[in-house]
């Protein structure tokens, strides 16, 4: 078994606790943790619970989870853009269309696949399922992401995101076109009510979440913007973009159906910039756009310049 201890802050207050507990892991479930509280595998202050329990402030709830089985995931040769390796950490350029790393349907052909074969080792914080993973981007959105190769660099690193101490920041190009050249989408994010596969910005059952956007370039439909992350939720830029009616482009989730030809949506992680775990210097990396989001980009600027001459 695995445990975890977790504290009730304020927001939690007055909130059932298996409602709760699913807001804390993406990958509890309601159902599950229900199961888990019946069988006294939850306590709130050393003491079993009910589903309804209504949390306090300062509450220290302490959940018993099965150690994920192991999985026969195979170090495959896959090639990967590697910006930077140490015995620490190793920062790659993610292709769009790769998964992070295996899951029901994707036991191959995933990044933790490829770096199994590239690295000797991987932090185990994770699991069998996600070693070394420390953060994830969405299959179809491709750029800079930083995996762990020890558990010391992987705490590290969960911590510097934890704390908003990490720089994180994306290029997007997005329908429609922004009149204002910054801002900023401070709108908390959960489970959409209506599709469990989907995200929303909603009151209900949701945590923090907070974009800023800078204008770019401005196109005749379309619009480049730098998107920074200040908190790190589940497909966080592209249900914001929605939220303020500038969908991210060709985004088969959140975007309109008529869009740009790409495959996935226009979104690319251009930069990050961390502490290292052990030397404690600033670090940052950046990777260019993949080439069918620069090929559009041009496109785009043609037609611009065309209106221009007409």
């Amino acid at each position: 078994m695995i445990e975890f201890t977790l504290t009730v802050q304020e927001e939690g207050v007055g909130e059932r606790i298996d409602k709760w507990l699913a807001l804390q892991n993406e990958d509890w479930t309601r159902s599950q943790i229900q199961d888990w509280i019946k069988h006294n595998r939850v306590t709130v202050n050393r003491a079993s619970v009910k589903g309804n329990y209504r949390l306090k402030l300062d509450d220290e709830v302490k959940i018993e989870v099965e150690e994920p089985q192991p999985l026969d995931i195979p170090a495959e040769n896959i090639p990967v853009d590697i910006i930077y390796e140490d015995k620490d950490v190793v920062v790659v350029n993610k292709p769009r269309g790769m998964v992070v790393h295996p899951a029901p349907g994707h036991g191959t052909g995933t990044l933790v696949n490829a770096l199994l074969y590239q690295c000797d080792h991987l932090s185990g914080i994770n699991g069998v399922m996600r070693p070394g993973i420390v953060h994830r981007i969405d299959k179809d959105t491709s750029g800079v992401l930083v995996v762990a190769k020890n558990d010391r660099a992987h705490l590290s690193l969960s911590e510097q995101l934890q704390k908003k101490i990490t720089l994180r920041k994306y290029v997007a190009i997005v329908h429609g076109v922004i009149p204002h050249e910054l801002g900023t989408i401070d709108a908390p994010i959960g489970r959409d009510t209506q599709d469990r596969k989907k995200m929303a910005v909603t009151t209900e059952n949701s945590k923090e979440a907070v974009t800023h956007f800078t204008v770019l370039e401005r196109f005749q439909n379309y619009t480049l913007v730098e998107c920074q992350l200040e908190t790190g939720r589940t497909h966080q830029i592209r249900v914001h973009m929605k939220y303020i009616h500038h969908p991210v482009a060709g985004d088969p989730k959140y975007g309109p159906k008529k869009t740009l030809p790409i495959t996935g949506q226009a979104l690319h992680a251009q930069t990050l910039g961390f502490y290292h775990p052990t030397t404690q210097e600033w670090m940052e990396f950046s990777a260019p756009i993949p080439k069918d989001m620069e090929d559009v980009l041009k496109n785009l600027q043609k037609t611009v310049d065309t209106n221009d001459k007409l």
